[in-house]
């Protein structure tokens, strides 16, 4: 025997692999956070009381808070093989960080909840039990169902949720009390066929995957008590409730426009209204011909359309420092070539068709397109 063929046989690496003990959990908890570090712990801890006896991860998507959640979390997975953390670096969103949790697991249930410790965690043995008598798709926590509460919410909250969720249910015709929850679980293999279609900007994934799903889920509701904020900060602003109408008209118009687009639309009519005030104020105020008050009232509301895209539209995509100057003036550059290109096309239009409103509507329309797609190309194009 040749000394070669008398050593071991290393085994290919697929096969080594594939004889390795696999662990795969039977529920994963999806955690979207952004600077909730003073609350990861506590909610690992309320998990391991809740899901005793279940096999069960949690999987945190971390918008890279700058108040390093993200490094709590990775401490806690040190020690804990229940627990991963996922950093989204560059990119921020409760819905995007949503999905890609929810595709990151092979887990055959998935569930969403805050990090926040205002969902009632002990109600995840609930829904886990109703989604595996196979009756149903999706469980979704209720706040207004009987037997739930939303006491906590402030009286506007209360009344913006309401309104929210009433619309919904009217747009989906889906018979749901709060469909604007973020509290829910459901089956991973149906969830996967609807990923695709699914927006990854905004904050309400669940409204989402109903309007997506088109009738097809089997939906259960169960009651839960909306629990009080002790630490951080609540994400709800105008921006959320932008991100919800926006939600409704990107699957009205089959994705032709999205939150965002709606987002730096809205900026554009407040624009018009600060260039319009400005103007007034130019020419009675300080008594400037016509051609520098329009000058000086086109930069400030392009400076003002700016400031608000930076803050809202692309807020994810903040600029700071210098960028934010190198921003500005390449967003001046975008506008101004806009301002021409409304002129244009609504001169062309009306040369044809001599209807003013219908002219310098086109116009108007062709500017803002313009903007919009070279602004988020050029000027807050991924980092």
């Amino acid at each position: 025997m040749s000394p070669i063929a008398s050593l071991p046989q290393r085994q290919p690496e697929s096969l080594a692999l594939s004889q390795a003990p696999a662990r795969t959990p039977e529920l994963s908890v999806i955690v979207p956070t952004f600077k909730e570090s003073g609350n990861v712990a506590a909610l690992v801890q309320r998990l391991d009381a809740a899901l005793e006896g279940h096999d069960w991860e949690a999987i945190f998507v971390d918008d890279d808070s700058p108040d390093g959640t993200w490094e709590n979390v990775k401490a806690i997975a040190a020690t804990d093989a229940r627990v991963r953390c996922l950093r989204r670096v560059s990119r921020r969103g409760l819905a995007g960080a949503c999905i890609e949790g929810m595709l990151s697991s092979s887990a055959p249930y998935v569930a969403v909840m805050d990090a926040d410790l205002q969902h009632d965690e002990n109600l995840l043995p609930r829904m886990l039990a109703t989604l595996k008598r196979d009756e149903t798709d999706l469980v979704v926590g209720s706040r207004y169902v009987e037997g739930g509460s939303a006491h906590s919410f402030s009286k506007s909250r209360g009344v913006i949720s309401r309104a929210a969720a009433g619309l919904a249910r009217l747009w989906t015709h889906v018979e749901l009390t709060d469909p604007m929850s973020g509290f829910f679980m459901m089956r991973r293999d149906r969830f996967d066929p609807l990923a695709a279609s699914l927006s990854i900007q905004g904050f309400k994934i669940l409204l989402d995957i109903i309007i997506s799903a088109k009738g097809a889920l089997r939906i259960v509701e169960e009651p839960y008590v909306f629990g009080s904020r002790t630490y951080g900060e609540s994400k709800l602003d105008a921006q959320v409730g932008l991100d919800f109408f926006g939600l409704l008209l990107t699957k009205l118009t089959g994705g032709a426009v999205t939150p965002r687009f709606l987002s730096y639309a809205l900026v554009g009519t407040i624009g018009l209204s600060v260039h319009l005030a400005v103007l007034r104020t130019a020419l009675l105020g300080f008594g400037m011909v016509f051609a520098q008050a329009q000058a000086v009232a086109a930069l400030a509301a392009m400076t003002g359309n700016f400031l608000l895209n930076n803050s809202l539209t692309f807020r994810e995509k903040r600029l700071t420092g210098f960028a934010m100057v190198k921003g500005l003036f390449g967003f001046y550059a975008i506008s101004s070539v806009g301002a021409l290109t409304n002129v244009g096309v609504a001169s062309w239009l009306y040369a044809y068709e001599p209807v003013w409103w219908l002219a310098g509507l086109a116009g108007a329309l062709m500017g803002v397109v313009w903007n919009y797609s070279m602004s988020t190309l050029l000027v807050w194009r991924a980092k």
